[in-house]
């Protein structure tokens, strides 16, 4: 399956017909569906939502509200499960702060591994430090793959949190997620999903997975910036407290007491990000259509089409030759990454070099950095072949030296 068709709805892509965009796994473009649904609420609304008395706040209430039903309706969660954040960062972060800094104490112990992103890692490094309970890294098999056998090794009685990645942003390893965290609910410990690489890539359903909470952004996954979401199980979110205070999360205030709104509004303070949950909404529908299934399988094939070409390259290391998503993560032998990097935008390729907020597998890997190629739907054959040729030039280019 062909799925390039769909590059004619992108703005960027249509404007630059030569360009080989191959960071999605950093930023996704935006079709035209997603911006023109941002542009009509600020271009036919504009206003407010959850305050007004007029008609427009009340046409804005909807937009918002029904973004929030049909983002619940995608997952397979309750209207009540899903909170806006600023992105998947924020979600995390909001996941450690409340639930970690009130419900885990001195003598628990919080599982991670070495494949996470720093925004997945550090808020448990953080809660960690502050109360006193354990951190514990899964080891990584020979390929840096979470397995779930290395997980029941570090798995114990004690373990309270489980906090790991669906899938890496630089392996592009999927994790056995629902073994784990069936292992986990069996010695009566919670997981907090990272699902910003997998949720824009494959079909998601929180119920089948059960895990406890999944954040995700919305700038993956061809909606707009600063929009992300917490999926929480309700009885979770409703027992943990706020982590910022102020306006609309607010239920009653006087001079000696103060209480909140239910979930998910006691952890959406002030104006939320109206815009950015109307156009995930609408990035949703258009994913949708196209369907995961068939995202999930093409940008597999362009990655492996991508991996077999760079095999034929003796001064490349390609680090996830296995791998079963659309990154891909390599080096030059002898080359700094960014260097690398330079080269390839000479030719028009779009590529990220470095540690991806990721270091702690960069160190595992013992390299300084990697370079990137993260393919999405709207990626070709012919995206790849200039992708090779770059390859090849920077190869050339530091070989003079």
């Amino acid at each position: 399956m062909d799925l390039s068709v769909y590059k004619k709805d992108f703005p960027v892509l249509r404007d630059n017909p030569n360009l080989a965009y191959l960071d999605s796994a950093a930023m996704a473009l935006k079709p035209d569906c997603v911006i023109k649904a941002v542009d009509d609420y600020y271009n036919k609304l504009g206003v407010n939502v959850h305050r007004g008395v007029y008609g427009l706040s009340y046409q804005a209430t909807d937009k918002y509200e029904a973004a929030r039903t049909n983002i619940a309706n995608c997952l397979g969660a309750e209207f009540e499960e899903i909170v806006f954040t600023r992105g998947a960062s924020a979600s995390l972060n909001l996941v450690a702060q409340s639930y970690g800094m009130n419900f885990i104490k001195e003598g628990d112990e919080v599982i991670t591994s070495e494949l996470e992103h720093h925004s997945s890692h550090m808020p448990w490094f953080n809660v960690c430090e502050k109360t006193g309970a354990t951190l514990k890294y899964i080891p990584l098999d020979k390929e840096g793959r979470i397995t779930v056998e290395n997980f029941k090794k570090v798995l114990t009685k004690n373990t309270k949190v489980v906090a790991i990645t669906y899938v890496s942003n630089v392996l592009g390893y999927v994790t056995p997620i629902k073994e784990i965290i069936k292992l986990a609910h069996e010695v009566g410990a919670i997981v907090s999903l990272d699902g910003a690489q997998a949720v824009p890539h494959m079909k998601v359903n929180v119920k089948d997975l059960d895990c406890d909470f999944l954040s995700f952004s919305g700038h993956k996954m061809c909606g707009p910036t600063g929009i992300g979401v917490l999926y929480g199980k309700k009885k979770l979110l409703e027992k943990m407290p706020p982590i910022e205070f102020g306006g609309d999360m607010a239920d009653t205030v006087t001079k000696d007491s103060q209480t909140y709104k239910a979930t998910p509004y006691k952890f959406e303070t002030g104006t939320p990000i109206i815009a950015g949950a109307i156009g995930l909404s609408e990035a949703f529908n258009y994913l949708n259509k196209i369907g995961f299934d068939n995202i999930s399988k093409y940008e597999n094939e362009l990655a492996k089409y991508a991996i077999s070409k760079l095999k034929e390259i003796p001064e490349v290391i390609v680090y996830n030759e296995t791998c079963e998503t659309g990154t891909v993560s390599f080096n030059l032998k002898g080359i700094h990454p960014h260097d690398a990097a330079s080269v390839f935008d000479n030719h028009g390729v779009c590529i990220r070099a470095g540690h991806h907020c990721a270091q702690l597998i960069t160190s595992w890997l013992d390299t300084i950095g990697t370079v990137r190629a993260s393919f999405y739907f709207y990626n070709t054959l012919e995206d790849v072949d200039r992708f090779i040729e770059a390859v090849k030039d920077a190869k050339d280019f530091f070989g003079q030296f």
